[in-house]
């Protein structure tokens, strides 16, 4: 009986051993994708990554950055704004600056004081003291004239009534009471000719001079506000009040590098992708004139026909996509450019990666959703 015991409970070991076995070599049912692949929609299609831009026939997204720096006061912009040309986006701590500013002014204002004087000469006032002092030398030499004549008078009626020493001494006072006079009517003539051209002149170059410095420290007091270059959409600020800008942008600690302030695209409606083709595909991209090609966005099942806009004929080193220039490979890229109309409904922004397909509409095949190409 015990041994009867024993062998069944060593049978059901057995049976639960090969029901475990059986239960976990069972393979599960994988659970169909939320999405499909992006999938090549042609039988001879060139694949490349692709990121969304917005669309502007001159090139890229502008980079602004300040001409100045220091810390950030202000951010009058918000992202996803679309603003007009010359409208201020942010504005930097000018507080030195419009000191330095405001100094130069005074001066420009003292030197063009000073020249206007100049202009105004003589001064009546001062004509009139000088006419005063013209007739004062002239009553002194009159005075110096008269008592020389007597002097010299009673020295030929009586030499000795006169010593020759006064008598050479009253001759001396009216010599220098005449030079007095004609230095009193050389100053009269010399304060009513005015200012001296070439001291106007020296004082208007000194008052251009200023004016200059006080227009250029006004300039570089307006690069202090960072204004719209163009009209269009703000993608992106990358900075914030209390920040510190530099005309090398600002740094950003995750990419460990420096990014610019502001980002600006074309107003909303037309996107752009830029797409990479890999060299060793360039000799099969085809002809730009017969050429085709779509889109597909990431995580859905939303494709979208694009619309060929131009190649940067410069094969460079690719890049991470994310508009940065910065990651270190060998393998090189042709950067292309297609723009398309986002669907109704449908989300997509700058900097949201695709996956792009490219052929040659005179030997596209378009297949079938769901069937795959065989080579």
């Amino acid at each position: 009986m015990r041994n009867k015991i024993l062998f069944g409970l060593v049978a059901v070991g057995l049976l639960g051993g090969f029901l475990s076995a059986y239960v976990s070599s069972a393979v599960p049912k994988a659970p169909p994708p939320v999405f499909s692949p992006a999938p090549d929609p042609f039988f001879n299609g060139v694949y490349a990554n692709g990121i969304v831009e917005s669309y502007q026939g001159h090139g890229n997204n502008t980079n602004i950055y300040p001409y100045v720096a220091g810390p950030v006061t202000k951010i009058y912009a918000h992202e996803g704004e679309q603003i007009a040309e010359g409208a201020p986006l942010l504005e930097i701590d000018d507080s030195v600056q419009r000191a330095t500013t405001e100094q130069l002014h005074a001066q420009a204002e003292a030197a063009r004081a000073q020249l206007a004087e100049l202009h105004a000469e003589p001064r009546k006032e001062n004509l009139a003291v000088y006419a005063a002092q013209v007739e004062l030398a002239d009553a002194n030499l009159a005075t110096s004239k008269s008592d020389y004549e007597k002097q010299a008078a009673s020295y030929r009626i009586d030499p000795r009534s006169v010593s020759k020493q006064a008598l050479d001494s009253a001759a001396n006072a009216v010599k220098a009471a005449a030079a007095s006079l004609d230095v009193a009517k050389r100053q009269y003539e010399l304060t009513k000719a005015g200012a001296w051209s070439y001291d106007i002149q020296n004082q208007q170059a000194q008052v251009e001079s200023l004016e200059q410095a006080y227009r250029s420290s006004q300039a570089l007091l307006d690069r202090y506000t960072v204004r719209a270059p163009r009209s269009g959409v703000v993608l992106q600020i990358q900075t914030a009040v209390g920040s510190y800008a530099s005309p090398t942008g600002v740094y950003d600690p995750y990419t460990q590098q420096q990014d610019p302030i502001v980002v600006m695209g074309d107003a909303p409606g037309m996107l752009a992708v830029r797409c990479y083709i890999d060299e060793i595909l360039i000799p099969r991209f085809p002809d730009p004139s017969r050429l085709v090609a779509k889109m597909f966005v990431r995580g859905t099942n939303i494709s979208i026909p694009l619309e060929f806009v131009r190649v940067q004929p410069y094969v460079s080193p690719k890049i991470e996509l994310s508009n940065e220039r910065t990651e270190k490979v060998d393998l090189r890229v042709l950067p292309v450019v297609f723009r398309f109309t986002p669907p109704a409904g449908t989300a997509i922004y700058p900097g949201q990666l695709v996956d792009v397909y490219v052929a040659d509409r005179a030997t596209a095949v378009t297949l079938p959703p769901g069937v795959k190409p065989t080579r």
